[in-house]
């Protein structure tokens, strides 16, 4: 059931209230009044509690960027938004409000506990975000369908789960169900998942670790066995078409950054083919089909050598970058270790110094002394500015150097591929024409124009 209506009117999150709400939170008496002259930076606040305030919708939240817990409970909130610059948020607290739908949570990354009692929900969904989630709670709302349950087994590290006062948890084999297609679960609607545990707490922070399975999990994976093993074999497919598709993106990423991607097969020959409209009617022709398919075979044997010569370039300018790399860290840090030795020099000179002129009672020996100490200081601000300036030319120079290795390179590759690429022209199913079906397109401007 949710939360009656009461006669207070609709509020705004504002910066009034904002205001007010931080500094009724924040440090009291003497502190809090020093705090409040000088003002409080959102930015700098880890907690803020916004409950039976009647609150109609979230907004002005995005200058808590370092917010870690947000509590928004027993208002009137209709839509879950005005989050979207809360990424340090660990706790969340929506209970007791109006939502129906859950959305709004997809940059929440860290969220760990979030609590959606007492609202209008009636599909988990829009969750997917929330990778470090161990408390989900759920209860009195609207969720009717036991599927939503296997949508919550994507969530590794959950833990603790209340769907208690759903039309699901009426259901005869509601707890079955959920030990069986939740099996790390330890905690469900406030109770451990445990034939011989009494109640207990509702817990904020369980670790990521699955405790072995209790007698009670044991009778539920024996009895949904079947369903499970079926639905396992889905996921673990799945999975796999996710690695597959990650590997080839990061492959494609690679030969991107190598500027050969797609030549390392038919790619390229059939996108210029496959606009020529000219051609398609002419390899109807008698033997037309079978020399465009030996052009077709000598042109992608071009390709997949400037494809695995690209490659080989490539691993030859990385080596270049992670030398360049290497000795500008190296320059850094030999010119940060001389700064140091001569400034603890000076350090451990002047500290007899400074001794010797507290002690000191004539005034002309003192101002002698402080005399020579100046002279010092100059000498090692001229010191120091000397060695900076020795590693901006040491890094000038290095920066220099690596510009034309990596211009050579560059252009080395680009001379390279381009002669290999006029051979087809020498390739031609037409009797000696030097642009069938459309080939002659600038390969150089295709591959070449990021270099």
């Amino acid at each position: 059931m949710n939360r009656p209506c009461n006669s207070m009117e609709p509020r705004v999150m504002d910066d009034d209230m904002l205001k007010l709400a931080v500094g009724d939170q924040g440090p009291q008496e003497e502190a809090g009044q020093l705090a409040k002259q000088e003002g409080i930076l959102f930015k700098d606040v880890l907690s803020l509690q916004l409950d039976f305030r009647n609150i109609l919708r979230i907004d002005n939240l995005w200058q808590f960027e370092n917010l870690r817990k947000l509590q928004l409970d027993n208002n009137i909130i209709e839509k879950i938004e005005g989050l979207e610059n809360l990424a340090h948020l660990v706790w969340l607290d929506l209970s007791f409000n109006n939502i129906e739908t859950i959305e709004g949570l997809d940059t929440l990354v860290n969220l760990e506990d979030l609590s959606l009692f007492n609202n209008r929900i009636s599909k988990i969904d829009s969750l997917d975000a929330l990778v470090k989630l161990q408390v989900l709670s759920l209860g009195n709302n609207r969720i009717d369908n036991m599927m939503n349950i296997i949508y919550l087994r994507r969530f590794k590290c959950l833990r603790t789960l209340s769907l208690s006062r759903n039309p699901i948890s009426e259901a005869e084999d509601y707890k079955m169900f959920i030990c069986a297609y939740l099996p790390d679960l330890v905690y469900l609607d406030y109770r451990r998942i445990d034939d011989h545990t009494a109640s207990v707490s509702l817990s904020v922070s369980q670790p990521c670790e699955t405790e072995s399975s209790s007698p009670q999990k044991k009778l539920a994976e024996a009895k949904h066995q079947y369903s499970i093993d079926e639905l396992k074999h889905r996921e673990n497919l799945m999975q796999a078409q996710l690695e597959d598709e990650q590997a080839r993106r990061e492959e494609l990423e690679k030969h991107k950054t190598a500027f050969v991607e797609h030549l390392n097969g038919s790619f390229l020959f059939d996108s210029m083919y496959a606009e020529d409209s000219e051609g398609n009617k002419l390899s109807y022709l008698p033997g037309v089909g079978e020399l465009l398919e030996t052009y077709k075979d000598k042109f992608v044997i071009i390709c997949v050598n400037i494809f695995e010569y690209g490659l080989k370039q490539q691993e030859k300018r990385k080596t270049e970058l992670d030398t360049f790399s290497e000795c500008v860290h190296e320059a850094i840090q030999e010119n940060q270790e001389q700064g140091k030795r001569k400034i603890a020099k000076f350090e451990e000179k002047h500290l007899s110094s400074l001794s010797a002129i507290r002690e000191e009672s004539e005034l002309r020996n003192i101002e002698k002394m402080i005399l020579e100490c100046s002279a010092d200081i100059s000498e090692l601000f001229d010191a120091l500015m000397t060695l900076e300036m020795q590693l901006v030319e040491q890094l000038e120079e290095t920066i220099n150097m690596f510009e034309r290795n990596i211009v050579d390179m560059v252009g080395l590759f680009i001379e390279n591929v381009q002669s290999l690429y006029p051979f087809c022209d020498d390739l031609p199913p037409w009797g000696g024409a030097t642009e069938p079906l459309g080939l002659s397109w600038p390969l150089d401007k295709r591959m070449f124009h990021r270099v």
